[in-house]
C-alpha cells in the first residue's frame, strides 16, 4: 500500500513536472530557501514522489503529439551525435547546405535535460560532459591552427595570384611592343 502524498510533496510533485527544476519546484511548494536544492533532490528519490511523477507523466504523454518517451529518446540522439541539422557552410564555389550533428553545447545541453528525469546517473553525466567539453577543446584548438593555417595559404595564393597578373601585364606589353 502506498503512501499518500502530504500537500507539499503534491505541489512539489506538479511542479516538477511542469518545470522540470527540482529546486524551483521545492521552493514553490513552499520548502525553505536555504534547503530548497537539497529537499528537491530527496524529494526526486522518495519512492512515493517518484511513482507520482512517472505517473502523470504518462497520463499527459497520452494526450500530446509527442510523448515524454519521444521526447527522451530525441534528447539522447541529439546527446549522442545521431541527430542531423542541417548547416549552411560557404566554399569558394559559393554556399553549401550539409548535415552534421549537433554541436557540443547542444550535446551538453541534450544531457542535462535527460538527467533532469533521470537525477540517479550523476556520476556519468559528469564524465560524459567532462568528455564532451574535452572534445569541444579539442575541436577549437583545431580550428585556430586552421584558420592560421588558412590565413597562410591565402597569403601564398596571393602572391601567386599578383605574380601571374604581373606576367599576363608583361605579355600584353611585349604584345602591344611588337605590333607597334
Amino acid at each position: 500500500m502506498s503512501k499518500k502524498l502530504t500537500p507539499k510533496q503534491q505541489k512539489f510533485a506538479d511542479n516538477y513536472i511542469e518545470t522540470g527544476n527540482a529546486t524551483q519546484s521545492a521552493l514553490e511548494a513552499g520548502y525553505a530557501p536555504k534547503a530548497a536544492y537539497q529537499t528537491g533532490a530527496e524529494n526526486l528519490k522518495k519512492p512515493q514522489i517518484k511513482a507520482y511523477i512517472d505517473a502523470q507523466m504518462n497520463v499527459l504523454s497520452k494526450g500530446h503529439i509527442m510523448s515524454a518517451q519521444e521526447i527522451l529518446e530525441r534528447l539522447t540522439r541529439i546527446a549522442i551525435g545521431e541527430e542531423k541539422e542541417t548547416v549552411i557552410v560557404s566554399g569558394p564555389w559559393g554556399v553549401d547546405k550539409e548535415q552534421k550533428p549537433a554541436d557540443t553545447k547542444t550535446q551538453i545541453l541534450a544531457m542535462k535535460e535527460i538527467m533532469k528525469r533521470y537525477p540517479d546517473n550523476d556520476e556519468l553525466v559528469k564524465q560524459q560532459i567532462r568528455k564532451l567539453k574535452a572534445e569541444a577543446d579539442i575541436a577549437e584548438a583545431k580550428v585556430k591552427v586552421l584558420q592560421n593555417d588558412n590565413d597562410e595559404q591565402m597569403d601564398a595564393i596571393s602572391d601567386i595570384l599578383n605574380k601571374i597578373d604581373m606576367n599576363v601585364k608583361e605579355a600584353n606589353t611585349d604584345e602591344s611592343n611588337r605590333d607597334e
